[in-house]
């Protein structure tokens, strides 16, 4: 069963692709991200339409590859592909692009699409704990902030800053409340589906009219649960899905689990959960401190150590009750490919099975997942 409301999610990507020529006529301003480390407050306290950039498609692979070396991560290649060619709407509106160095790929991609778009690249620290850390981070965002308001000719005020805070805080909340009511057996909605909720959240021009239809999915995934009702049949095994970005044109693996005869109740990636795991404290004396905070928190691969991923993947399994991890990584992503061992170790002393599958956009290997994603359901469910 689905609730009839998300049907409003299957159209975001293409009515944003239609609209976004006549938000510029609106005057404005498009701001293009790559990252959920992007501090999209400072955006929308501008004036500005924060609007997501990441690719997670195959076709502008090979225009990626004319730059690009083969062996990047397809997420890299397809990014740069879209940019070099037009074929993106959101960037080729998009005043800038602001970006960030999560790992060495971007950075050089970064490097290169500087000379054809405007980029602000953000600094990211390697690691994420201590009074170092904490105030590096912190001047990044300050940076950022001065450089937004300077191509963009507006101040950012306390006042604008809050509005935003609060704007984001409430669709965070509004989507930790959804993927809360997949705790229940049966899971009210498959992971197919909150993905297309959270991918049309970077694509949604009007806030207020995403959390309307986003409160709708809630009151209908509501009553479905108290009428027993869900995505799947009751007693359907469990999967948490973690690793790299996996967003709509590459989520092949999530789309394979679910046919194979389980379900994904919750997706701790960048495109799903993890971007919305902390608010910004608005009552922090310092906002545009508490901004870099909350964002600083964020527990990507590209921290070392990370072991707050650790912690909510433990957590969340348990939450939700879940029968294993699958943990997918792009071929060529390498700090997701080291922590998938990591990982696999953390969870094994938890007594949670991990498979992690690697892969990349290209349907070839979609058999070869599906056989050891049915041995891995076949080995949970025994």
């Amino acid at each position: 069963m689905r609730a009839e409301s998300l049907a409003w999610f299957d159209q975001a990507m293409p009515r944003a692709s239609a609209e976004i020529a006549s938000i510029k006529e609106k005057k404005v301003p498009v701001v293009g991200f790559y990252c959920v480390f992007a501090p999209q407050e400072l955006v929308l306290a501008a004036g500005g339409f924060p609007v997501a950039l990441c690719a997670t498609k195959e076709e502008p692979i090979a225009d990626g590859e004319k730059d690009l070396p083969r062996n990047f991560c397809p997420l890299i290649k397809s990014s740069y592909g879209f940019a070099i060619t037009d074929k993106c709407p959101f960037f080729v509106n998009a005043e800038f692009i602001i970006g960030e160095t999560t790992c060495d790929g971007k950075k050089k991609m970064f490097e290169l699409m500087s000379t054809f778009k405007p980029t602000i690249v953000l600094e990211v620290p390697q690691g994420a704990v201590g009074k170092a850390q904490d105030e590096y981070w912190y001047s990044e965002v300050q940076r950022c902030k001065t450089e937004i308001e300077q191509r963009l000719g507006v101040t950012i005020t306390t006042d604008s800053l809050k509005a935003a805070i609060n704007r984001m805080n409430e669709q965070r909340r509004l989507i930790r409340d959804l993927a809360e009511l997949n705790k229940a057996d049966p899971p009210v909605l498959s992971g197919q589906d909150m993905l297309k909720v959270t991918w049309a959240r970077n694509f949604t021009y009007d806030p207020e009219d995403f959390n309307t239809h986003l409160k709708a999915v809630i009151q209908d995934a509501k009553k479905m649960q108290v009428e027993g009702n869900g995505a799947f049949p009751k007693g359907t095994p469990r999967i948490i899905v973690t690793g790299v970005p996996t967003g709509l044109g590459s989520e092949k693996v999530l789309k394979i689990i679910e046919e194979s005869g389980a379900a994904v109740v919750y997706i701790e990636n960048c495109a799903g959960m993890k971007q919305y795991l902390h608010d910004v404290d608005v009552s922090d004396s310092d906002l545009l401190h508490a901004v870099a905070k909350k964002y600083l928190k964020t527990p990507c691969s590209c921290m070392s150590p990370n072991t707050e991923r650790m912690e909510i993947l433990a957590k969340v399994t348990e939450e939700y009750n879940a029968d294993g991890i699958v943990d997918i990584t792009w071929i060529g992503c390498h700090t997701y490919n080291v922590e998938s061992r990591i990982l696999s170790k953390a969870m094994k002393e938890k007594d949670i099975p991990v498979i992690q599958i690697e892969t990349d956009y290209s349907p070839a290997d979609s058999e070869q997942i599906r056989t050891r994603i049915e041995a891995f359901i076949d080995m949970i469910k025994n």
